[in-house]
């Protein structure tokens, strides 16, 4: 679900109203329902934001102490016709990163095990400009001190002049935040667990990797592997993630970007092992993690797994996908069937699902008509060919075409044949696989699990290992909304940081969403942040007759639709912020 705003007219004028939709499936198209319609709260609704706000705020809920200027004001005459407004700053996405960063306690956790040294800037200050950096605008250390930050009001909220952060300062933040990881992971882990209460029995893990510009000849872990951003020409790393049912990062590790997926295994589980303790866990992991040296170390530390197989497997159980009994509707179109492991100490959960096997069909079939088409083409081309035509060129553009085509590739024979009786010596002919059809037919939109699970239930089995599409969401979130990629930096330490850095920014996006989730206002953190970024600070200037000029720094008041989400979300804007106090020279 995520927020949606429309604009219609009213006799007053133009006015916004917020829906809570979601996307529905029906039948083959994909369409938005509208859940709720937001507007004012009644007394009774505004106790239940007041009492979300005092769960993720604790006593921290009201504001004001902080940075509020609550000095009374005598009576002044002000010169109305000179009064101007100045320094405009982008306050309110800025002042929620920083509310996140408390719900978190981030700050007191920077505060307790960061040293604050004799830097002008403790270093506390300078990983929450980071964080909320990389959430509300993700962008170069270079960028956040040269722009970014001189047009937020972040400068009211830490206290910290603009010409404070600058970007050496913040490298070497990077530096010192980077020594704190393990012990970061560790307290969000806990916090998690105080906010949410996820679910920790079950723990998802799922890899990814992140490409570099540059040569990053310095960091020895860059280096090219399977990328799954399309980017084989680049260096990378590669980067496992652990997350709980819920979706909530438990931790990560980082490696050489050339490591494949399967060996990732047993140094993760380890090191998760060795930071939280070794409970009962149930590990869930895609067919990608799945080995059998990986599944005897899994059983002989006596740990329970859930992953799928890969489509190898399928071979194994071809009667049993054949046979149209034993199967079980868990839901709409989605039918399962348990078998047995060979020793008993397994569960195989054969899963087909129609919508996928209307997708995967449509794939291979297109994948068909492209290289029937292709081949049509090239042949068209030999017959009409009067010039000499090597043999082994005509087996390359036959080679090309089988791989970019590659899901229906092995449904076609193809032979580069002589032709002595036409002029082109060269020909080619082609047959289509039955048997790769019927096998395709059988198999597509199935997919096998295994288990040494015993205790729950094909749906229970089905809906957990589906769950792993959280670990996806929170690689598509670093990447797209907190630009985890490309990674600029060149050196080991540097590159680390950055992933950390995002990892923190990712923590506080779970944190707001979880957030939004409680308050009825769906999961669109990027929707709120930017409607938020609207509110601003600015200095409102007042000449006295007669007197020095006042100037007051408040908080704009927001539209009527941005005061009801955060309403909603039980949090209230201060009015005026504390006239900054006087900086010491650099």
């Amino acid at each position: 679900m995520y927020l949606r705003h429309a604009t219609k007219r009213t006799k007053d004028g133009p006015a916004t109203y917020w829906t809570l939709v979601r996307s529905v499936r029906r039948g083959s198209k994909v369409v938005q329902e509208t859940v709720a319609q937001l507007g004012r709260l009644d007394a009774e609704k505004l106790r239940e934001a007041a009492s979300i706000s005092r769960h993720f705020l604790g006593a921290r809920t009201d504001q004001r102490e902080l940075f509020e200027d609550v000095t009374e004001l005598s009576p002044k005459t002000v010169e109305v016709s000179k009064v101007r407004v100045e320094r405009a700053r982008a306050f309110g996405d800025v002042w929620l990163g920083w509310t996140l960063w408390r719900t978190l306690e981030l700050d007191r956790f920077c505060e307790h095990h960061m040293d604050a040294g004799r830097e002008s800037v403790p270093w506390p200050q300078i990983a929450s400009i980071l964080a909320i950096a990389r959430l509300c605008e993700p962008s170069s250390e270079l960028h956040i001190a040269e722009d970014w930050y001189r047009k937020t009001a972040l400068e009211d909220i830490l206290g910290v002049a603009a010409e404070r952060v600058h970007h050496t300062r913040l490298y070497q933040g990077l530096d010192e935040l980077l020594k704190h990881k393990e012990k970061l992971q560790k307290h969000l882990k806990e916090r998690f667990s105080s906010l949410f209460s996820p679910d920790y029995e079950l723990l998802l893990y799922d890899v990814t990797s992140t490409y570099f510009e540059g040569e990053a000849a310095r960091n020895p872990m860059a280096k090219r592997g399977y990328s799954r951003d399309g980017r084989s020409d680049c260096k990378q790393v590669t980067i496992g993630l652990v997350v709980s049912r819920e979706g909530f990062p438990v931790g990560y590790e980082v490696f050489d970007g050339n490591r494949v997926d399967v060996t990732t295994v047993e140094s993760v589980i380890g090191a998760m092992e060795v930071r939280y303790g070794k409970a009962s866990r149930v590990w869930v992991m895609d067919r990608g993690m799945v080995s059998e040296d990986n599944l005897q170390w899994l059983r002989a530390g006596k740990r329970r797994y859930l992953v799928g197989t890969p489509r190898t497997e399928m071979k194994r159980w071809a009667k049993e996908l054949a046979a149209h009994d034993g199967w079980k509707e868990v839901r709409d179109g989605l039918e399962v069937k348990q078998c047995g492991g060979p020793d008993g100490k397994e569960t195989f959960l054969l899963c087909r699902s129609r919508d996928r096997h209307s997708k995967e069909h449509a794939m291979h079939e297109r994948a068909a008509e492209h290289i029937r088409s292709e081949l049509g083409s090239l042949g068209r081309r030999l017959k009409r060919s009067s010039s000499r035509i090597e043999r082994g060129s005509v087996d390359r553009q036959v080679g090309r075409i089988l791989e970019r085509h590659s899901r229906a590739a092995r449904r076609f024979e193809v032979e580069v044949v002589y032709d002595l009786k036409r002029k082109s010596e060269v020909r080619l002919q082609w047959i289509e696989r039955k048997d790769w059809r019927q096998w395709a037919e059988l198999t597509e939109g199935t997919y096998i699990l295994r288990t040494n699970v015993s205790d729950w239930s094909d749906e229970d089995l089905w809906r957990t290992y589906v769950q792993l599409w959280q670990a996806e969401a929170a690689f598509r979130i670093s990447k797209s909304d907190l630009s985890l990629r490309p990674i600029w930096h060149q050196r080991s330490d540097r590159v680390q940081a950055h992933i950390l850095v995002c990892f923190l920014a990712l923590c506080l996006w779970k944190t707001l969403e979880g957030w939004q989730s409680s308050a009825g206002l769906g999961n669109s953190p990027r929707t709120l942040l930017e409607e938020l970024k609207r509110i601003q600070c600015v200095d409102v200037v007042l000449p006295i007759v007669a007197g020095p000029e006042l100037r007051l720094r408040c908080v704009v008041e927001p539209d009527p639709d941005l005061a009801s989400l955060l309403e909603r979300l039980g949090l209230r804007l201060p009015k005026r912020l504390r006239t900054p106090l006087k900086m010491p020279p650099m």
